[in-house]
Order: C-alpha cells, then sequence, then structure tokens
C-alpha cells in the first residue's frame, strides 16, 4: 500500500517508520498540511495519512478520490475535519486513532493547572533574571477546591483520577456519565452548575456541533469570577473572543490552551522570526495569566508510538477484511 503521511514531523517520520517494520508498507513523507492546495501532493497513493489541520473537506476528497486515493488515516483521535458524508458518497474510508495515551494529556492538563496556579512559567522567567521576589507570585491549595470536567470519556476519566488524588471536589458534565468518575467522588450536574460552582474548569470534550463554542460569552458569565479555565481538547469549543473579554474583566482569572482556534497556520511552526498576525492569539499571548502551548499534550513517546501502531494497525484492518474498529461514519439520521 502507499501512504502518503501529511503534517510529518522528524518525530512523525521516526516513529511511524519503526512501527512500518511489521508492515512494510511504502511511506511517503510530506512535511506540508494536506489542502485544496497540496491534495495534487496525494495523486497516485491507495492512502492518506493525516494529523488534526490537515482539511479534508468536500474540495478536497473529490480531488484525492480522483488520484486513487479511497483510505483516509487520522492519526488523532478528532475527526471534525474530514467532510464524512463526502467521504462516505465517494467510497472512502476513515478511520481514527480513538485512544492512543490519555495519560498524556490528562497529565498536561495537571500542569497546566499547577503552573497557571503557582505562577512556575512567571518565576521561572524572575529567577533567571536574579528576581527572587514572591510578590504577584500566589497561589491557592488545590485540595479541596471544585474542580468541573466538561466531558469524560478516557482522557476525562484519567484527569479525574488525578483530581481525586489532589482531594478536590468533582463536578462532571457529559450526556454519558461514567460509572468509574462516580466510584471516584465525582457528581454529574448540569453544565450551569458545573459552570457557577467550579474553581477550575478542564474541557476534555470532542469537538462536535453541540459543543461547538460551549464556552461563549454567556457561558463565562455563568462562571465564579477568577476561575481556571484549562482547555485541551479542540480549540473552537471555546469562543476565544469571549474569553478574551473574560480575561479583561477579571471574570476568568487564568486561562490554560493547548489548542487554538485558529490553531492551523500556527501551532508546529517555528515562527519565532515573524509577527504574529492573527490579533486575538497575539493579545491572548500578552496577558500574564494565560499559559498557551501548541497542541502539545500528547506528545509523549508512548503516545507517539501508539498512535503510529494504531494508525498502520488501522489500515492493514482496512486492507484485510474491508473494516476497522475504529472506522468513522457519518451520523445516521
Amino acid at each position: 500500500m502507499k501512504i502518503a503521511v501529511f503534517s510529518s514531523k522528524p518525530y512523525d517520520r521516526d516513529f511511524l517508520q519503526a512501527a512500518n517494520e511489521a508492515y512494510q508498507y511504502e511511506l511517503s513523507f510530506f512535511e506540508p498540511r494536506l489542502t485544496a492546495e497540496t491534495v495534487e501532493l496525494a495523486h497516485g497513493f491507495d492512502a492518506v495519512c493525516v494529523f488534526v489541520n490537515d482539511r479534508l473537506d468536500a474540495s478536497v476528497l473529490p480531488r484525492l478520490a480522483e488520484g486513487g486515493t479511497r483510505r483516509i488515516a487520522l492519526r488523532c483521535a478528532g475527526f471534525n475535519n474530514v467532510d464524512l458524508a463526502a467521504a462516505e458518497r465517494l467510497s472512502m474510508q476513515v478511520v481514527r486513532v480513538p485512544a492512543y495515551s490519555p495519560y498524556a494529556v490528562a497529565e498536561h492538563t495537571t500542569g497546566l493547572i499547577l503552573a497557571l496556579n503557582r505562577k512556575i512559567h512567571r518565576a521561572y522567567a524572575r529567577v533567571r533574571e536574579g528576581n527572587f521576589a514572591l510578590s504577584g507570585l500566589l497561589g491557592f491549595d488545590l485540595h479541596g477546591r471544585t474542580v468541573g470536567i466538561v466531558g469524560t470519556g478516557q482522557i476525562g476519566t484519567v484527569f479525574t483520577r488525578i483530581m481525586a488524588g489532589f482531594g478536590c471536589r468533582l463536578l462532571g458534565h457529559d450526556p454519558y456519565p461514567n460509572a468509574e468518575c462516580q466510584g471516584l467522588g465525582m457528581s454529574y450536574v448540569p453544565l450551569s452548575t458545573l459552570l457557577a460552582e467550579s474553581d477550575v474548569i478542564s474541557l476534555n470534550c470532542p469537538l462536535t456541533p453541540a459543543t461547538h463554542h460551549l464556552i461563549d460569552a454567556e457561558a463565562i458569565a455563568q462562571m465564579k469570577r477568577g476561575v481556571m479555565l484549562i482547555n485541551t481538547s479542540r480549540g473552537a469549543v471555546i469562543d476565544t473572543k469571549a474569553v478574551v473579554d473574560g480575561l479583561k474583566s477579571g471574570q476568568i482569572g487564568s486561562l490554560g490552551l493547548d489548542v487554538y482556534e485558529e490553531e492551523g497556520d500556527y501551532f508546529f511552526e517555528n515562527l519565532s522570526e515573524q509577527v504574529i498576525a492573527d490579533d486575538v492569539l497575539a493579545r491572548l499571548i500578552s496577558f500574564p495569566n494565560v499559559l498557551i502551548t501548541g497542541h502539545q499534550a500528547f506528545f509523549t513517546a508512548d503516545a507517539l508510538r501508539s498512535i503510529a501502531e494504531t494508525t498502520l494497525g488501522n489500515l492493514r484492518d482496512l486492507e484485510q477484511s474491508g473494516h476497522s474498529k475504529n472506522q468513522v461514519r457519518p451520523p445516521q439520521g
């Protein structure tokens, strides 16, 4: 099988090539994202392997199909960047990696909380300049605080375990309550209750039409003043402009992001010699109480190994049996 790997970085090549020793597929690596401008690179390939910022919409998929591509392998859990209905019409099969390392993302979420609370990023910069003053670095005990967790799938469940270990009061919001989380002391509540009572809110839900801009101006107004908001799910779960307003007013006390609604042109690239043209992103970076990482939460050796093995295993399943347990189809009805 000939596979075109888009949005590939050196670490993608290393882990995919290692996993490919068991499959011996023909892998071709392309650094650009898959878009309408780059789709011709996939001509003649049986499959494309793509990541979170590749665009597989109704303008790209027909051209992929015309070039002979029939399989789309996402090396991520989310699939909001794929027009599934168009893929089905074109008889294209889509597979994903639903679980690679929930620990990686949950632990990174915890790291953002601890860094923001104890101002570790600011203290690090101060000490490097010989400033050992503590003013402005005051935090709070996480123990006993209320943590609201939106989305209690695999990542949310691991994060719940971690927060339970800190001795937090746990509130959850998910259409499908998780018995393990309940066993850890979580109370499932309406979103309005979670927003109103949580000292820390962590977003661990997928991006769907129902969760798009779940956190908007109305939701922010319901939160405790000075709340800490963390998003390691998908950027569009929050209305970023509304969050900026919440930061300016003090309604949001601190913000940790590993994702951004318009991250496609920025994340995973070294732009240190360029001006950030996105005014909203530039404004976020300027806040002292905002900590942003560039879609890094998944980035552990364990996760990358699992992603590579599952991705190629999905394609093998499609090749051998015509279907995969990790296949994604458009919603019915």
